[in-house]
């Protein structure tokens, strides 16, 4: 089977590539991925002489590149598309909009309709259904597309869909249309909407990376408002079994949440990494909350343990204290994917660059 992983750099994406290659060792794995500021070699270096696995540089909003890819000019033919190529902190959504839009929508766009392309069976007359076609696609979303929870309940697949960021409107437009490529051409798409994750190779803008690396620089943290917004924690590679099983198993034009029953508080987080670390409560700078800040997230993932048999294997004390280990014992990677380094975005329109083709 050979998949095209897009986002494969990043943080999830990397892991998810590491994680397949080890489950499914025939499979071919092509990484497309633009290698901007959160998606690194260095992530995915102990896989890179593997022959089975092929990387990629260059947009997902590129159509030609996308192209090649898809109908298998480049490496022959695609079995499974999974899209985790997104643009994904809050913060720099707040910022610059627009390229959120690019690359979440557009970029989805881009890879709905080359897998409709391709991915039709010879013979398949319309109106089209999922077994018509020999490419799966799945989506990995997010549960910040439901919005903000109040003190009680859990978001379920049935949750109406309140994004409150550019980042969060992003990825619900993306899953609207694969949604819709469902819908309209029969095409077997899966949704899969996390909680937040964490665990090794996250780069250190995002929360946990942060205040580990922070405190082992000796500086401050520091906590949004009164620190008391809540998340669903979810260990990475929990969540990669689960995008596994969504795409060997999940029905086409579901979609699955998939969260790790670990809510916790920003300040309960802070003061254990603080403890972990020996560090005192003089470490914490309190800052001004974040615009349109969600207050709580909280996800029912009972669907995906009931159909598919998936279930998280870490607790997030163990979890959260293997990733602090990890942090402390990789300090030279840390460096490595927090210095200024040249992006592909700059790059003229359908520019590509084949970094590894391990035969």
């Amino acid at each position: 089977m050979r998949l095209l992983i897009t986002g494969g750099l990043g943080f999830i994406g990397s892991n998810l590539v590491r994680y397949l290659l080890k489950t499914h060792p025939t499979y071919e794995i092509i990484n497309l991925d633009a290698e901007t500021y959160a998606g690194h070699r260095e992530n995915l270096a102990d896989v890179d002489s593997n022959p089975k696995y092929k990387l990629v540089v260059g947009r997902v909003e590129d159509e030609k590149l996308v192209d090649e890819l898809v109908s298998g000019k480049m490496f022959g033919p695609i079995d499974g598309i999974i899209n985790l190529a997104a643009e994904s902190h809050v913060d720099r959504s707040i910022s610059d909009p627009f390229v959120f839009v690019k690359s979440n929508i557009m970029g989805t766009q881009v890879l709905l309709d080359a897998a409709f392309k391709y991915g039709l069976k010879a013979g398949a007359s319309q109106p089209y259904k999922p077994e018509d076609y020999k490419i799966r696609y799945v989506q990995v979303s997010t549960d910040e597309v439901y919005g903000s929870l109040g003190p009680e309940g859990l978001f379920t697949e049935e949750t109406p869909l309140q994004p409150n960021s550019p980042y969060s409107a992003s990825k619900t437009g993306a899953d609207m249309l694969c949604r819709a490529y469902f819908h309209t051409y029969g095409m077997p798409t899966v949704i899969t909407r996390c909680s937040n994750n964490y665990g090794p190779y996250q780069h250190p803008e995002k929360l946990i990376p942060l205040f580990i690396t922070n405190l082992l620089k000796g500086e401050q943290v520091p906590v949004y408002g009164d620190g008391l917004n809540v998340r669903d924690w979810l260990q990475v590679e929990d969540h990669c079994s689960a995008i596994d099983l969504a795409f060997h198993k999940g029905v086409a034009g579901e979609v699955y949440n998939v969260g790790g029953h670990n809510e916790r508080t920003n300040m309960y987080i802070t003061k254990l990494i603080i403890s972990e670390l020996g560090k005192g409560e003089e470490s914490i700078k309190y800052v001004q909350d974040r615009l349109g800040h969600d207050r709580r997230y909280a996800i029912d993932s009972s669907k995906i343990q009931r159909e598919l048999g998936w279930k998280p294997k870490h607790t997030f004390e163990t979890g959260i204290r293997e990733t602090i280990k990890w942090y402390t014992e990789n300090t030279e990677w840390v460096k490595a994917v927090t210095k200024p380094h040249a992006s592909t975005a700059g790059k003229a329109e359908g520019t590509k660059e084949l970094v590894k083709t391990a035969q």
